[in-house]
């Protein structure tokens, strides 16, 4: 892998496609968040996204994608990814990671959120998903012309031990882990592509990041463990401790004046200035 990938760059008519695609994920996944609530099943809340995406004039990326049978993937607790949905109902107290993609012309958009159900969260599902989300935008504000794209892995992994020392600082007892084997990706009219987007350090560097470039960044942490396996489903990923994840991702594209979150209904601007970089999403 190391020294092989590449990191091809889009024109500006290719990201105002990728852009499209990305809306439309993006409030897809705001709509699924109203309707993540105890009593609704995972079928359901797929049911919406499909017909809020074909709706929208964009097609799933997901369904059928290598055999995939739903819109979306919906993982419960200590599922990491993956999950397929189905009868399963959701109860006050659950932690719920949704990953949407979307096609827009050809082009893709890929974005993920962890929320919880009801009105209880505990302190540890709290730290978990602003631990992860903070990451995410870490790893966004890293992804700049002229850095190796695998150094974002070691911008991730900082960002979360962090944040476990924040928390701890502040009482609450928590350690976190990092997946292991799962990573973000290239992004454009295929849905995974070239190059690897690490959530933790490797020992190169990778493909330079160029004007134009567009990745999909998701650090994907939990509670406990790194390590997870698969279940007889041939898709659902669960963590071998038991132990509670969260996943969140974003498409983002590097621009001639900084960074456009092509998935993010806002393109990102108040994350990334809190997160120390530039919004300068294409006109």
């Amino acid at each position: 892998m190391f020294g092989r990938e590449r990191l091809p760059v889009k024109t500006a008519d290719q990201l105002h496609s990728m852009r499209a695609a990305g809306l439309v994920v993006g409030r897809c996944l705001q709509m699924v968040r109203e309707h993540a609530v105890a009593g609704t099943t995972t079928g359901r809340l797929d049911d919406l996204a499909h017909a809020f995406i074909c709706d929208a004039g964009a097609k799933p990326s997901f369904l059928g994608y290598q055999g995939f049978p739903a819109t979306l993937c919906i993982s419960v607790n200590d599922e990491v990814v993956h999950g397929i949905p189905g009868e399963r109902v959701l109860e006050d107290g659950d932690l719920v990671s949704v990953d949407c993609g979307a096609i827009v012309d050809g082009w893709h958009g890929d974005a993920a959120i962890t929320l919880p159900v009801g009105d209880y969260a505990t302190a540890g599902d709290r730290a978990l998903t602003r631990t992860t989300r903070d990451a995410l935008w870490a790893g966004i504000a890293a992804f700049r012309p002229g850095r190796g794209v695998y150094e974002l892995g070691q911008v991730i992994e900082e960002r979360v031990a962090a944040g476990a020392a924040a928390w701890q600082a502040d009482g609450l007892s928590v350690d976190f882990g990092i997946v292991d084997g799962y990573t973000g990706h290239g992004i454009g009219q295929e849905m995974h592509m070239e190059p690897t987007v690490f959530n933790e350090r490797v020992r190169a560097s990778g493909p330079v990041i160029r004007e134009g470039a567009t990745v999909a960044i998701e650090p994907m942490v939990t509670l406990g463990g790194h390590e997870t396996h698969e279940l007889e489903d041939g898709w659902t990923v669960r963590t071998d401790d038991g132990a509670r994840a969260a996943h969140w991702e974003h498409t983002v594209a590097a621009t001639p004046g900084g960074l456009w979150v092509l998935t993010a209904v806002d393109g990102g601007e108040a994350d990334l200035a809190a997160a120390g970089a530039t919004y300068a999403p294409l006109r």
